[in-house]
This record gives structure tokens, C-alpha cells and sequence, in this order.
């Protein structure tokens, strides 16, 4: 290598050293093509940075204002005065001056609640050359959708011993916040938006829920429940706990009359936080997350269950009008579930058909899957997560494509940043195209 170098140095020397007249004709000839192959680079990063600038403000200004249209903040007719200020606020300024910022086109489209758009700006050149101007338009297309949708959304809260003291602390801030994120969706006057709280520890108490529950005396009741209908069904209740659905419907989201929800006569512990269904209630969703206690062990997919049965629409003839779900299908309406916990799901009292032992993971993935073809997206909340098998639960049930699903967060403050965002996500899903 030295060698080589040291063969190549006088070379360098010599050229260096040239005088010559031929040389100087091409040095003259060089320094004009690089100025302006330079001023032509500069500008071209100019055009495209402009470009590039107003097409995420006109983006950002559409959804602003879809959003602000969703929840009743403005009407229809103030849309484009309301997108140009926002507009001309965050594209403006540099190589682009904020009075060369205007729409080129602007439409609200009521029946597909549509905002489509064309913005277009002048961009300044530092060095224009040839016959370029001293300024370049650029323009930028968009799109957004405003709506008036109906969310629903499920959230699933692990309240097992594992959780006790600053973990539960962390886990009913974060919940609380999420709550409040998701009420200020709320368009004035509707129950537009719905959330429920489903806590699981090993198991899920079902509150005012407590009458689709059959509760096992024994073994021999360790089979497909009575439909609520059913007389045989009645028993004396010991609490409003439920786990694992037996039998023919065990991984149905069947009505309750064609058959009840177990209480598997092995259960030792039943959580005093209960599910809430569907509501738009805010203080009765802030108290409920405020009751929860941490004990027990994480039978998860009791909750997954439990999630799937409070969206499901043949849920509606057991829960209050106000709770009733949607549709599957409906265009107007979308679903979505959040899954969280801090550990492995350990707790299962019955198993998928051929599988035995410790199956609370493989059955809540399953659930997970019939959830998602059932059109209910999933997002999911690893906290504090130590083991691959934990993981690979969230990682397994979350939905893919469209954004973020799966979130891992290690403290409080990243659990609280994780449901904020999810928050977000869902508003966005629910308005943009």
C-alpha cells in the first residue's frame, strides 16, 4: 500500500506544480460548470425541501381540521378558513413566504365526508441559474376523511399481584389519561365515542354482568353451561367472577342464551374491580380505574374474552341499550381493543381442544385472531416485560400493517406516552384516509 502511494505522489506534485497554459484554459473553463452544477444542486434541495414542507402542513391542516369538523368544534362551511390559518402557520416562512401560501383547490364533500385539497407556494432560490427564475411553485395534494363514525374500544388492564403498589400506580394514571384523550374525541352531544375497562387478574369479575355466569359446584359442571334462559342454569352465586367459556361455544362470542360463561369451581380468587361495558361516561370510567387492587395470578385471556364479548354484537340483548355494541361490518362504526400486561399470561382452568397444562398464551392468541377477522384492530402494551414468552403474547395478538401496534415501555411515564399514542392512533385510523 505505502508503495503504491509512494509511486503516486510525485504525480500529484507534478500536476500540482504545472504552470502551463493548457491547464489554465481548462481550470477556466471547470470553475463556471461547478458553480453552477452547485447553484443547480441548491436549488434543487431548495424546490424540494419547499415541497416537502408544505405537503406535511396541507396533511397536517386537513386532519386538523377533519378532526376539529368530527368533534363539532367547527362546521363544514368554515373548513378551508379554518386549514388555510393552519396552513399558512407551519408552511410559511424560510425559502417559501408565508403571503405566497394559498389553495389552488378546496372541497368538502358532505355525503363521503371528504376534505380534498391542493395548496400551492413559491419557493425563493438562493442562486437561480440558466433561465430558472429567482423563485420556483411548488404544489401539494391531499386528502382526509371527517367522520362521524362511531369507536369503540375495549381496554384490557392486568390487575395481578404482580402488579402491586407503583406498577398499579403507573398503570391507573396512564388509564385515566387514556380516558380522557379518548373523551375529548367526543363529538358534542353524541355517545360517539364508547370505551369499556375489562381488569383480569385470574379471572374477570363481571359486575352487574354476573347473572350470564354459571357457576361450577364441582367436576361434573366442567362442561358447556346453560343458556341463560335455562332454569338449570340458576345456582347460588359466589361471587360475579367468571373464566374460561366450556364446551360448544368455548371460543364462540355466542350470545349467553345459547350458553353461560363458566365460573370454574377451581377459581380461588376473584378481582374486586369490575368490568365495565360500553360507556361514554367519563367519571364512571375514572372511578372504576381508580378502585383497582392488584392480586392474583394472569390469566389473560380471560380478559382477551372478555374484550371480545363487550364489542361483540351478539352481546347487545344481555347489556344496557347505552353499551350495546355495533355491528360487525359496519362501515360506520369501528372496533378496537387494547391489550396490556406486565407479565406471562401463567392462569388457564381450561384449554383449547388438544392442548393441556399451561395454555393461557396459545388460548389468548387465538382469541386474538378470531378478534381480527372479526374486524376489531388490537393494539398492544408490554410493561416491564422480562421474558421472550410474554412478548411473543403481545407481538402475536397485536394487529400488523397501518402503524404501530405493539408497544414495550419500561416505566411509567413510557406506559403513559404508550397509551397517549394509541389514542392518537385510533383518532387518526378513525378520520384519515
Amino acid at each position: 500500500m505505502l508503495t503504491c502511494f509512494s509511486r503516486f505522489l510525485p504525480s500529484v506534485r507534478r500536476f500540482g506544480a504545472n504552470r502551463r497554459g493548457d491547464f489554465a484554459i481548462m481550470f477556466g473553463l471547470m470553475v463556471p460548470m461547478l458553480l453552477i452544477g452547485t447553484g443547480m444542486s441548491i436549488s434543487i434541495v431548495q424546490i424540494t425541501s419547499a415541497h416537502s414542507r408544505l405537503s406535511n402542513a396541507l396533511d397536517a391542516a386537513l386532519t386538523s381540521t377533519a378532526r376539529d369538523i368530527t368533534r363539532g368544534i367547527i362546521k363544514e362551511e368554515d373548513a378551508e378558513k379554518t386549514a388555510l390559518v393552519f396552513l399558512l402557520a407551519n408552511a410559511g416562512g424560510g425559502s417559501m413566504p408565508q403571503d405566497s401560501i394559498r389553495f389552488a383547490s378546496f372541497a368538502v364533500d358532505k355525503a363521503k365526508q371528504t376534505i380534498i385539497a391542493t395548496a400551492t407556494g413559491r419557493a425563493a432560490l438562493a442562486f437561480p441559474v440558466f433561465s430558472l427564475p429567482g423563485s420556483q411553485d411548488v404544489t401539494a395534494q391531499s386528502a382526509t376523511l371527517y367522520s362521524t363514525n362511531a369507536v369503540e374500544v375495549a381496554m384490557v388492564l392486568d390487575v395481578t399481584g404482580s402488579m402491586y403498589g407503583s406498577k398499579l400506580n403507573s398503570l391507573k394514571t396512564a388509564a385515566k389519561n387514556a380516558v380522557s384523550s379518548f373523551m375529548a374525541m367526543q363529538s358534542p352531544g353524541q355517545d360517539r365515542v364508547r370505551l369499556a375497562v375489562i381488569p383480569y387478574a385470574t379471572a374477570v369479575n363481571t359486575g352487574s354482568l354476573s347473572n350470564v355466569v354459571f357457576q361450577e359446584r364441582g367436576p361434573a359442571d366442567a362442561g358447556t353451561a346453560p343458556g341463560l334462559a335455562s332454569p338449570v342454569g340458576v345456582s347460588s352465586a359466589i361471587d360475579s367472577c367468571a373464566t374460561e367459556r366450556k364446551g360448544k361455544d368455548q371460543l364462540s362470542d355466542a350470545s349467553p342464551y345459547s350458553s353461560r360463561i363458566n365460573r370454574d369451581y377451581r377459581l380461588w380468587y376473584c378481582p374486586t374491580a369490575a368490568l365495565m361495558p360500553l360507556t361514554s361516561n367519563k367519571g364512571a370510567l375514572t372511578a372504576r380505574i381508580n378502585s383497582f387492587t392488584a392480586n392474583g395470578g394472569t390469566a389473560g385471556h380471560i380478559g382477551v374474552q372478555w374484550a371480545r364479548y363487550m364489542l361483540s354484537p351478539k352481546w347487545k340483548d344481555v347489556l344496557p341499550a347505552s353499551a350495546a355494541p355495533g355491528a360487525y361490518g359496519d362501515a360506520s362504526v369501528r372496533k378496537f381493543a387494547i391489550l396490556m400486561t406486565d407479565g406471562e399470561f401463567n392462569t388457564a382452568y381450561a384449554c383449547l381442544p388438544g392442548e393441556s397444562g399451561d395454555c393461557s398464551a396459545s388460548y389468548a392468541k387465538r382469541l386474538c385472531a378470531d378478534m381480527r377477522k372479526d374486524g376489531i384492530e388490537i393494539f398492544t402494551v408490554g410493561f416491564q416485560l422480562t421474558t421472550a414468552a410474554a412478548r411473543d403474547v403481545m407481538q402475536t395478538c397485536a394487529s400488523t400493517g397501518g402503524g404501530k401496534h405493539y408497544f414495550e415501555t419500561s416505566s411509567g411515564s413510557e406506559l403513559d406516552q404508550a397509551f397517549q399514542d394509541i389514542a392518537k392512533a385510533i383518532e387518526r385510523l378513525t378520520v384519515t384516509r
